[in-house]
């Protein structure tokens, strides 16, 4: 296994392409300047000496030396022994609602941009727990499976929006069911699984799959984003101005409400509990009543020593730009001979 342990520095590759495309447009400024002087068969004979060629040898020694540079300042690093680790925990699938309803913003700045909040934080907390995250809408799908590596999580977690499931509407039991097919139940972990929604179920018998989980042994816990009482779901477009709320097919408002019952009978179905996500408390809450489950250990295979490999490019690089330093832009007068674009220039002079 390879890995940077500077990534950071990567992007100044960056700089490659930007000082080609410099070289290159430095080369056409100077023959138009050149072309001041005379015909081109005059230029040549004035600057014979001159080779083209070892110019771009010169330059493309440069760019490979810089490249080079970049990634051992980068720091490649090489896996060298890969063990079982053991880790205790539990499993751990969050359902995280993505319908339209969640861009509600009786929560500020909206019901999902919260949602994601509180689950950044239920990640930071855990300490060898397997966690993956379910998408959900009107269909179910997973974003990402069961892992502890909690930095991936994070970025999956990042680029989640409405638009990550294309079916519309909100089925509660679709996301509950996808957890209960993604879990090993050949594993004897303790499988929890947390629901993130507004609580509007449109789709499914949400009911039926609750039942289901706590036949299998799986805890549901729900926290409820939104408010009771209600909200206009707000349109923007591209340029992220707000031009109306989402209606109906009569042209009315929609209002979104929190369906606090059905969450709370949900997780009270599969031996879990609902919490109101408004606040910071249920956080705690819910990582406390995780971390008082039954741990399962279980082995994950890492790599746990790695060798630096930043010479291996560092001195190919001191090399090219000595290379570079060495190579001289006049012409090799043996060489020039046999070149048929010189040939051409001299007789047409």
């Amino acid at each position: 296994m390879i890995r940077f342990a500077h990534s950071d520095a990567l992007i100044l590759l960056f700089l490659v392409p930007l000082l080609t495309a410099g070289f290159i447009l430095v080369l056409r400024f100077r023959s138009k300047a050149l072309l001041r002087f005379g015909t081109p068969g005059t230029v040549a004979r004035l600057m014979e000496e001159a080779s083209g060629a070892k110019r771009w040898v010169k330059f493309a020694l440069a760019a490979a030396a810089l490249a080079m540079l970049v990634v051992g300042l980068a720091n490649p690093q090489v896996g060298t022994r890969l063990e079982e680790v053991k880790q205790e925990g539990v499993d751990l699938f969050v359902a995280l609602d993505v319908s339209l309803s969640m861009k509600a913003e009786d929560i500020r700045p909206n019901r999902l941009e919260k949602a994601k909040f509180e689950l950044r934080n239920l990640i930071e907390r855990l300490r060898g727990d397997r966690i993956g995250l379910i998408v959900f809408a009107g269909d179910a799908f997973t974003q990402f499976p069961l892992t502890t590596d909690y930095s991936a999580a994070h970025l999956f977690l990042d680029v989640v929006d409405v638009d990550a499931v294309p079916t519309p509407g909100t089925s509660i039991g679709a996301a509950i069911t996808r957890a209960l097919e993604s879990f090993s139940f050949e594993e004897p972990s303790t499988k929890v699984v947390v629901v993130i929604t507004d609580g509007e179920n449109t789709e499914g018998d949400a009911f039926e799959a609750a039942r289901e989980a706590a036949e299998k042994g799986v805890l549901i816990y729900t926290i409820g984003m939104g408010s009771p009482t209600g909200t206009p779901i707000p349109l923007y477009n591209a340029a992220g101005a707000q031009v109306d709320f989402k209606r109906d097919r009569t042209g009315n408002i929609v209002i979104t409400r929190l369906d606090e019952a059905s969450l709370e009978r949900i997780a009270g179905m599969a031996g879990g509990k609902y919490f109101r996500g408004t606040g910071q408390d249920e956080l705690e809450e819910i990582y406390k009543a995780i971390g008082a489950l039954q741990k399962q250990e279980f082995g994950v295979r890492q790599f746990t020593d790695y060798q630096d490999r930043f010479q291996v490019f560092l001195l190919p690089a001191l090399l090219l730009l000595l290379a570079e330093l060495l190579t001289s832009e006049k012409e090799i007068r043996w060489l020039a001979r046999w070149n048929p674009l010189r040939r051409e220039e001299e007789m047409g002079a």
